[in-house]
């Protein structure tokens, strides 16, 4: 089976080959809108914004994927902690990003995301340190950082980008076009970073030197974001007193709790929740998964599937790429390309979950492990599209001040549900875990659709009024 995935992985590599190709020859023929002098600048600002966000995203997401095949051996393998004690690890990890979550939103907003990002930086880097020392209430610690590390890289750095891009007043397609190069960019660093720690362990025999490399390069991305990106705020500053601001997360809260516009962003949400709350709980059943329908005495090639996945990933990021420099309208911003705009992730964010779902019954309906194989990677060129989709609606309608306070809201209730999940034995249970997956999933497209395109075949109120 071992050719079988060296093949997908060709085929993966040399599709996503083409749809690069295809991506560069329509935005060289692209219709320009407006002066020659006014695209030349918007070009320019949004040329210095990818490069600036890009290097920062990869070397983030690099340092990231250097520790994620390898967390669960060092604990189990090379410390020899036993299955709960690593479940609970695990489980710690996910409360701490939780509960963290609100309060980094408020100081992201309030300090300053570059800041916050710089944090970031310190933070994991003293995790990958720490998880060195074979001391249990040291990996606790390790893991409590780590959570709070996580609760800043999924809120603060799309934050900064926004806001940066807002400021610049770049178009809904120039940001659109970031947030899809950056979803690539994340498979590509996931692959390349997925390799190369196999390789540290294989030259160093110990699972602990992919943590010392990824430590080292979030040191480098802190010089980077220093010395490169400019400091961006959602509100005024407060005082040392006001570090959990209490008023401030509630006044967040009520913009997802009043008005029609707002049960939108409740949506975003329930979207969250469900898709990447999923899309962790995969993270946990793939490799048994697979295992279940390969033959006995057959050792799966793990390294080829997971670069699979990842080249999966970025096909999906492409794709998305590729459908919006079809779509997306590139005149100047105003109400009728900002509706566009929404409209068209809105049916994107309803199609995902809704492929999401069917690749998920795929996988419980068959016993053949290359169509569950299939079924997974079409379930990551999911992921590949949702990022991008997920980031441009919370872009168009998260409010600028409560930014990121937002963004870290809505994890909340995604890391409950990953905890409640680990904490009941997903393992055992995961055709049963992976079927309820596939009906929220279900669920989330359908509440998507009667919220977003609903809305937008209703007349505004005050045509309505006229009449």
């Amino acid at each position: 089976m071992t050719t079988f995935y060296q093949s997908q992985l060709a085929i993966l590599v040399s599709t996503c080959a083409i749809f690069v190709l295809l991506q560069r020859y329509l935005l060289r023929k692209a219709p320009q809108h407006g002066s020659r002098a006014e695209n030349t600048a918007g070009s320019v600002a949004a040329t210095k914004l990818t490069r600036q966000y890009l290097w920062v995203y990869g070397l983030t997401m690099g340092a990231d994927w250097l520790q994620g095949p390898y967390i669960y051996s060092i604990y189990r393998e090379q410390y020899g902690l036993s299955e709960r004690m690593v479940a609970l690890l695990f489980v710690l990890g996910f409360l701490t990003a939780g509960i963290s979550a609100p309060a980094v939103g408020v100081w992201a907003d309030q300090y300053g995301r570059k800041r916050m990002c710089m944090i970031f930086c310190v933070t994991y880097s003293c995790a990958c340190a720490i998880i060195q020392v074979p001391s249990l209430p040291v990996l606790f610690v390790g893991r409590l950082l780590g959570g709070f590390s996580t609760a800043i890289l999924f809120s603060c750095f799309e934050s900064w980008l926004v806001s940066s891009a807002n400021s610049l007043s770049l178009s809904s397609r120039d940001l659109s076009t970031i947030l899809g190069h950056a979803s690539f960019v994340n498979s590509i660093a996931a692959t390349v970073a997925g390799v190369f720690s196999n390789k540290l362990v294989e030259y160093s025999s110990s699972f602990s030197s992919p943590f010392l490399a990824s430590g080292a390069l979030l040191l480098l991305n802190l010089v980077v974001i220093w010395a490169s990106w400019t400091e961006n705020y959602g509100g005024p500053s407060a005082s040392v007193q006001e570090l959990f601001n209490v008023r401030r997360l509630s006044e967040a809260w009520s913009v997802v709790c009043s008005g029609n516009f707002d049960r939108r962003l409740f949506v975003l949400g329930l979207a969250q929740t469900c898709f990447e709350g999923s899309m962790y709980i995969f993270v946990f059943l793939w490799v048994p998964f697979l295992q279940e329908a390969a033959q006995p005495d057959q050792s799966l090639p793990l390294g080829y599937i997971f670069s699979c996945f990842m080249l999966s990933m970025t096909l999906g990021a492409l794709l998305y790429n590729f459908i919006i420099s079809l779509s997306q309208p590139t005149s100047p911003t105003d109400a009728s390309t900002h509706d566009h705009t929404v409209t068209l992730h809105a049916k994107f964010s309803s199609a995902v979950c809704t492929a999401s779902a069917l690749a998920f019954v795929l996988s419980i309906s068959t016993e053949s492990e290359r169509k569950r194989f299939w079924s997974f990677c079409a379930f990551e060129a999911c992921v590949g599209m949702y990022y991008p989709v997920q980031g441009m609606l919370r872009g168009k309608l998260v409010p600028d001040e409560h930014r990121a306070t937002l963004s870290s809201l809505f994890r909340v209730p995604l890391n409950v549900f990953v905890v409640v999940s680990l904490m009941t034995g997903v393992a055992s249970a995961r055709h049963f875990v992976l079927s309820a997956c596939a009906v929220l999933l279900f669920l989330t497209a359908l509440v998507t659709a009667a919220s977003f395109l609903g809305r937008a075949r209703t007349p505004p109120l005050a045509s309505l009024r006229a009449q």
